[in-house]
């Protein structure tokens, strides 16, 4: 819960900041065939393929109280911002399933 908390504080703190810097990408399906880490958090929610992936190793991302104010970065843009809750090993995991599931597409 700690960590929820500090994540929302610091998301909160940065979302002004974030929402004129965070580039937005269409969520189209000729974006499938980029899906990574670098892939916004917008688009990958809006696949349910995509979703599962995410949701597989950081379950609760999705469903944080500020993802509105965040959905438009990247896992890899984000992680910075997650106080230590967002390890490179959670990043790398999630860019090579992704990966993969764009490979099978």
């Amino acid at each position: 819960m700690r960590i929820a908390t500090a994540l929302a504080v610091t998301l909160l703190a940065a979302a002004p900041a974030l929402a004129q810097t965070a580039p937005t990408a269409p969520a189209t399906p000729a974006a499938a065939a980029a899906y990574s880490a670098d892939t916004p958090l917008a688009a990958l929610v809006a696949d349910p393929a995509a979703k599962a992936v995410l949701d597989k190793t950081l379950p609760n991302l999705a469903k944080h109280p500020a993802f509105e104010q965040f959905k438009a970065m990247s896992l890899r843009q984000l992680q910075p911002y997650a106080s230590g809750a967002i390890s490179e090993e959670a990043v790398g995991k999630v860019d090579a399933e992704l990966k993969a599931l764009t490979a099978k597409s």
